[in-house]
């Protein structure tokens, strides 16, 4: 017997849709670091990176991890929106996005993690918020 196909929703895209959508315009949000980072960095940037993740039931839900950097001007700007991120990636849960259900998000962690990519250069402000998410898997087409 054939097994169905069954394709899980892009995690990350979900994130960014949801974080898009809710974040002051000017925010950076997207799958990675602009090129242009130091200029990003007065109206913030959220990078969402999927960590581990996997079936919980078997061609139904998922469980992803999130690893989810939120930069800013300075560590205050970074804490809070971190804080708007984790707040508006939780009032998700229970909400469809483009078609991808999310069931649950938790908030596994949440740090400080400057980045300071040589000495000539100031540190950048940076949390480190993973979060999980439990999405649903499209139908399978035939």
């Amino acid at each position: 017997m054939t097994q169905p196909v069954v394709v899980f929703p892009d995690a990350e895209l979900v994130a960014v849709t949801v974080l898009r959508a809710a974040l002051a315009v000017g925010t950076n949000v997207g799958v990675e670091w602009p090129r242009n980072l130091a200029s990003a960095l007065p109206a913030g940037v959220v990078s969402v990176t999927r960590g581990g993740g996997a079936e919980v039931q078997r061609h139904v839900l998922e469980d992803v991890t999130l690893d989810i950097d939120v930069l800013a001007a300075d560590k205050g700007a970074a804490h809070d929106l971190a804080q708007l991120v984790r707040a508006h990636l939780r009032a998700a849960e229970g909400t469809t996005v483009d078609g991808s259900q999310i069931y649950t998000v938790a908030d596994l962690s949440l740090i400080w993690l400057p980045y300071a990519p040589d000495a000539e250069t100031d540190p950048i402000a940076r949390y480190v918020l993973v979060m999980q998410m439990r999405l649903r898997a499209k139908p399978a087409t035939t």
